[in-house]
């Protein structure tokens, strides 16, 4: 059943969640009641919702505070349906996402610092409350991303997570236009970190496994391919001159480490893809150019609207692959399984 949501708070209101019952277990489409917006919060009518990898983790319990029967999805998209007590500045009807940053404490020291991102009490939406593989969300006003006419909610869907995650850690590197950028790894973040670098104006280059991935390099944006499997690939960047950055999408700590001898003077290596694995970097690879190695996560709500309103104005786009809300747990499988080209995308027929 699908809720039409209204004003009223009765209490027979149902709408469709996908959900886990406990951790590790399958992903199930219920009925659950209808939630009504508490003060500061919002009722989100979702359109759409990225699948993202971090799904994974969260409906396995490996996030702390997680609580079950968890509903997963961080990359939502949709229209305010309903405001809470207190919230300003947004009305019904207005287009939204929320990501990775679905609210913080405002009051720790990286709160009032404007980097939520790194509060202690982050708020991850299908964590912290129920996530947006469903017909609606209540979510903190403070999380809100405004989404511009130039984007669908399935195209702003997976840059409220995976989006702004690369285009926030490279406008926040060392690079400048014109410097050399590379992008480790073709996923889900690689290809949306390849159309961003390009877009910004760097000189960009892909690193990827394999010789047949290089006409998808170049299709993205890339001006130079380096296949990983062919040479070594901190060569083949210092023949291109050094890069400036190193933007590691790929999950992999040995083909990061790879990389750092490619780098050119102070340049960084910037760590976006999770891995539990140890890096292989001697302090002598970084003094001698003194380099750094750092990771980045994600971005606040208004990093989301800047990337939203990038990609509306530059045509950068996650390739997409659509499948209805009842078909949530095909799409996860799809995606865990390696199967999905990139970014799936869960949508409820709005």
């Amino acid at each position: 059943m699908v809720a039409t949501f209204s004003s009223d708070s009765s209490s027979d209101r149902v709408q469709r969640a996908a959900r886990v019952a406990a951790p590790g277990s399958a992903l199930e489409l219920s009925e659950v009641p209808v939630r009504e917006p508490g003060p500061g919060d919002v009722r989100i009518a979702v359109e759409a919702c990225g699948v993202c990898h971090s799904d994974l983790m969260i409906a396995g319990g490996a996030l702390p505070g997680t609580t079950f029967p968890v509903t997963p999805g961080h990359e939502i998209a949709g229209r305010i349906d309903a405001l809470g007590e207190g919230v300003e500045g947004w009305k019904t009807g207005d287009r939204v996402a929320v990501g990775w940053y679905g609210g913080s404490c405002g009051r720790c020291e990286a709160c009032r610092s404007g980097d939520g991102i790194l509060c202690p009490d982050l708020r991850v939406p299908g964590a912290a409350y129920p996530g947006g593989y469903a017909d609606g969300v209540v979510a903190p006003a403070m999380a809100l991303a405004a989404i511009p006419d130039g984007l669908s909610a399935v195209e702003a869907a997976p840059l409220a997570c995976a989006g702004v995650t690369v285009f926030n850690a490279l406008r926040r590197s060392a690079a400048g236009p014109g410097d050399t950028v590379a992008v480790l790894g073709l996923g889900g973040l690689g290809h949306l970190g390849v159309q961003f670098a390009r877009a910004m104006g760097f000189r960009t280059v892909a690193i990827a496994r394999g010789a047949e991935k290089e006409p998808l390099a170049h299709e993205l944006g890339a001006e130079h391919y380096i296949d990983s499997t062919a040479g070594d690939v901190a060569q083949a960047l210092r023949g291109l001159g050094g890069a400036k950055v190193v933007l590691a999408t790929a999950a992999n700590a040995d083909a990061m480490s790879a990389t750092v001898d490619g780098l050119g003077r102070r340049g960084e290596l910037v760590i976006v893809g999770a891995s539990t694995d140890q890096l292989a970097i001697s302090p002598v690879q970084l003094i001698g150019g003194g380099r750094r190695v750092y990771g980045h996560a994600s971005g606040t709500a208004v990093d989301t609207e800047d990337t939203l309103r990038f990609a509306a104005r530059t045509g950068v786009r996650a390739w997409t692959e659509e499948v209805p809300l009842e078909q949530a747990a095909t799409a996860v499988a799809k995606m865990a399984g390696g199967r999905a080209r990139f970014r799936m995308v869960v949508t409820t027929g709005r």
